[in-house]
C-alpha cells in the first residue's frame, strides 16, 4: 500500500521496536478520560493506539470511531480492532469505506469474544464468517488498508495456531499481535513464530497490577496465561507494590522477546496509563530503568 505511516516504517527498521498500545474506549459516551489516556501516552512515545472491539463482548465506544477521533484530534495513528461477531459483509464493507475516507491505515481483523450469557436474550453473534476468511475479503476489496491478525501465543496446540497464522498471511495479514507473554513457553512459541511467519511481530506485554488481577487472568481470560510463580509473587501486595511489580515484570518480557518482535504491544490494565507510560519510559531508557528497579528493590513484598 502506498499510504505513508510511522509506525509501519519503524516497525520495518530492525534497529527500532515501536510501541503500540491497547487503550479501551468507554463504556459509555464521555470520552475525556480516553482521550486524556491517548495524549499521555503519545507524550511518553506511544507510536500508535490500538482500540478493542468490544473485548469480552460487552458494550464499549466504536473501536473504529475512536480511531477516527485520535486521528482528527491528536493527529495519532491508530490500529482499531473489527471482529466477526456483529456484523455481516454489508455492515463491514460499509464501515471500512467510512474509516479509509476518514484516514484509517491500519485494521487488526479477529474473530472475537462470544456474547457473554447475560446479552444472549437481547443479542446474538453474528460470525457469518472467522477471522481469515474477513481477512480474504478485506483484502480483495482493494483498499489502502494494512491488515494486522492476532496470534495466541498461549495456545494449547500452536501449531495448528501457526498454521492458521500462515492461512492469515495468505489472506493479507501483514502482521501480528500476540497475547501476553508471561511464561516461558509462550516465549518458546514466540521464537517459534520468529521462524515461521513472514509477517511482522508485536509481541504482547500486559501488566498485572494485583494479586486478585493475577488469578483472574490465570483462571478466567481466554488465551492468557499467567506463570503460577508469577502470581505468587503479588501475593500481599498494595497498590503501590503490585505497581512495582508490573514494572518488572513487563521489563523483563520486554527484555526476552527484544531479538524475536519488530515492536512491542502494551495492553494498559483498568486505564492506568501512567503505568504504561512508565514501561515505555523504562525501555527506551536503560538509566530509568536501573532507577525503577532500586524502587522496586524498596517497595516488593
Amino acid at each position: 500500500m502506498e499510504n505513508s505511516s510511522n509506525f509501519w516504517d519503524a516497525l520495518c527498521d530492525s534497529a527500532k521496536r515501536p510501541f503500540a498500545v491497547e487503550l479501551d474506549s468507554p463504556a459509555g459516551p464521555d470520552v475525556t478520560k480516553f482521550m486524556a489516556g491517548a495524549r499521555e501516552l503519545r507524550e511518553h512515545g506511544a507510536e500508535l493506539i490500538t482500540v478493542a472491539d468490544c473485548p469480552m463482548g460487552r458494550v464499549r465506544a466504536d473501536a473504529g470511531l475512536m480511531a477516527c477521533k485520535l486521528r482528527r484530534e491528536l493527529g495519532m495513528e491508530s490500529l482499531p480492532h473489527m471482529s466477526c461477531r456483529d456484523r455481516n459483509w454489508i455492515a463491514v464493507q460499509s464501515l471500512l469505506f467510512g474509516f479509509v475516507a476518514e484516514g484509517i491505515e491500519n485494521m487488526l481483523l479477529v474473530t472475537g469474544d462470544p456474547v457473554p450469557p447475560e446479552y444472549r436474550e437481547e443479542a446474538r453473534g453474528v460470525y457469518h464468517f472467522h477471522s481469515r476468511e474477513l481477512l480474504r475479503r478485506v483484502r480483495e476489496l482493494g483498499l489502502p488498508l494494512r491488515l494486522f491478525a492476532a496470534l495466541n501465543v498461549n495456545a494449547r496446540n500452536f501449531d495448528m495456531e501457526l498454521k492458521l497464522a500462515r492461512e492469515k498471511e495468505e489472506n493479507g495479514a501483514v502482521g501480528f499481535l500476540t497475547q501476553p507473554v508471561l511464561t516461558q513457553r509462550a516465549l518458546d512459541n514466540l521464537r517459534k513464530a520468529r521462524g515461521e511467519l513472514n509477517g511482522k511481530l508485536l509481541g504482547g506485554i500486559l501488566p498485572i497490577v494485583s494479586g486478585r488481577n493475577a488469578v483472574y487472568l490465570q483462571r478466567e481470560v481466554h488465551g492468557v496465561i499467567v506463570d503460577d510463580a508469577i502470581v505468587a509473587r503479588y501475593e500481599g501486595a498494595d497498590r503501590e507494590q503490585g505497581e512495582a511489580l508490573a514494572l518488572e515484570i513487563s521489563l523483563a518480557a520486554a527484555r526476552q522477546m527484544h531479538e524475536l518482535v519488530d515492536g512491542y504491544y502494551l495492553m494498559t490494565p483498568f486505564g492506568r496509563t501512567g503505568l504504561v507510560c512508565r514501561i515505555m519510559d523504562a525501555i527506551r531508557n536503560p538509566q530509568r530503568e536501573a532507577e525503577d528497579f532500586a524502587r522496586i528493590d524498596a517497595t516488593s513484598p
